[in-house]
């Protein structure tokens, strides 16, 4: 028989009656809190269960082992120009110039400096201004352009052992070295009174009209690095003028040959210095001393 549109209509209407009706009461009301906290439980618990597992798998895999890259042709041309660029000096003319004007203002400092004090001996030796520029002068001719005798000695050494040196040195025209001055540059007095005992003909004379010997004395600690002097006294033979001040001293002229060691007469190290193959620059040195 068939069903007319409305017929089909009511039909359905009534499936859906039925439908609601078999649904029971309890559903329409809220589920408690503790089930919802239990699946959300449930389900951080499975979650953290994937994680470990996941984090188990990269442990145990392994990854691709590290390699390294092929070196080209051209990689030691630039390793070597890298390195040649960083031991190039990079200068700047600026900078240059004002260390050389420096370095002038500082010998220019150094030599006043030095005259200062050559003035402040003078002044306590009792020497005028004349006599002092004779006795920085009084190395005879003859040796000047030839090989000068410098014994290295120390103020810690007996004045009459000094004085002894200073005799033989003041024949031949030699100089007498030290390394510093005692009680260190500011005390220019100590230094002054030393070389008056030491170079004073009488040791007995005080004042300025006391007459002294014609050698020379300087304190310089670079001729005893230049020529490795660790004891004296000690004798080397050094060509041109080693009383220059340091700012108009060549700094690559030649030492000395050889160097002397031992607690002799000037004679004896003058003639061990010849027996090492130094004859030549004693030979105007021992011919003073044999003549006086």
């Amino acid at each position: 028989m068939p069903i007319s549109k409305r017929s089909a209509n009511s039909f359905a209407w009534l499936l859906v009656g039925l439908m609601l009706a078999s649904i029971p009461a309890w559903a329409d009301s809220p589920a408690p809190n503790h089930t919802a906290r239990s699946q959300v439980e449930a389900e951080g618990n499975a979650a953290m269960e994937r994680l470990k597992r996941a984090v188990g798998a990269a442990k145990q895999s392994e990854g691709p082992a590290p390699v390294i890259p092929a070196q080209s042709e051209a990689a030691p041309q630039l390793q070597r120009r890298a390195f040649e660029g960083l031991s190039r000096p990079k200068g700047d003319p600026a900078l240059v110039k004002r260390a050389e004007m420096d370095i002038a203002a500082a010998r220019q400092a150094l030599a006043a400096e030095r005259e200062r004090a050559s003035q402040r001996i003078a002044q306590a030796l009792g020497l005028e201004q004349p006599e002092a520029n004779a006795l920085a002068n009084a190395a005879p001719a003859s040796l000047k352009k030839s090989w000068v005798a410098v014994l290295f000695v120390s103020s810690a050494m007996p004045v009459e052992v000094l004085r002894t040196y200073a005799a033989s040195l003041a024949r031949v025209g030699g100089v007498m070295a030290f390394r510093g001055m005692p009680g260190g540059m500011t005390r220019v007095e100590l230094m002054a009174k030393l070389s008056a005992q030491v170079l004073r003909l009488d040791p007995g004379c005080e004042g300025p009209a006391c007459a002294m010997r014609d050698v020379q004395i300087i304190v310089d600690p670079l001729i005893f690095r230049q020529h490795g002097v660790t004891k004296v006294p000690a004798l080397a033979m050094i060509t041109g003028d080693p009383t220059q001040p340091y700012c108009d001293r060549d700094e690559n002229s030649p030492g000395a040959a050889h160097v002397i060691y031992g607690d002799a007469a000037l004679s004896g190290l003058l003639e061990e210095y010849g027996r090492l193959g130094g004859k030549e620059e004693i030979r105007d040195a021992l011919a003073h001393l044999a003549r006086q």
